[in-house]
């Protein structure tokens, strides 16, 4: 424990409190399952094609403004 606190600059009784709560803790660590990631609402695929289709629009536009075409 001295090695590690010296390596990182934390006080060896530091160290100990921290393997004790590690070892009472260590159990519960992996109680829990890890799901899928809650769906991102704004990254829905009819959010993103109408997005998609706003920006094609708009491109169309500023290429028929700007004279230039495909």
């Amino acid at each position: 424990m001295n090695q590690i606190a010296q390596e990182f600059g934390v006080h060896p009784t530091q160290v100990g409190a921290w393997k004790k709560l590690l070892q009472e803790e260590a159990s519960s660590l992996f109680d829990t399952k890890r799901g899928p990631k809650p769906a991102d609402p704004s990254a829905s695929p009819e959010r993103l094609y109408s997005e998609i289709g706003r920006l094609k629009m708009e491109l169309d536009w500023l290429k028929k403004k700007s004279g230039t075409s495909q």
